[in-house]
């Protein structure tokens, strides 16, 4: 069974950054890795997802500021910058290998003054 452990999350002032990393237990090579994240209250939205061979797809509200990238085996990760109160939230890692959806347990990231 694949796991994904990520890390990186924590507490930043607006306008900080922080880089999360997800890293599967084997080296999968998924078709797709993205990023979600869930504010209390709300639904899970895509943050960013990357393909195998390279091509992102950001949300809206995160274009400019965040950076997804990969390792193409195994690892998956976000650069957050200029960060701001509504990007709070748990953020998830999914990978999609062999037509399966695999999800991170989640990080906390709190962005607060």
């Amino acid at each position: 069974q694949v796991q994904l452990v990520e890390s990186g999350g924590g507490l930043v002032q607006p306008g900080g950054s922080l880089r999360l990393s997800c890293a599967a237990s084997e080296r999968i090579f998924p078709s797709l890795m993205g990023w979600y994240r869930q504010a209390p209250g709300k639904q899970r939205d895509l943050v960013a997802t990357i393909s195998i061979t390279g091509s992102t797809n950001y949300a809206d509200s995160v274009k400019g500021r965040f950076t997804i990238s990969r390792d193409n085996a195994k690892t998956v990760y976000l650069q957050m910058n200029s960060l701001k109160p509504e990007d709070t939230a748990v953020y998830y890692c999914n990978f999609i290998y062999v037509g399966r959806a695999y999800w991170g347990q989640g990080t906390q990231v709190t962005v607060s003054s």
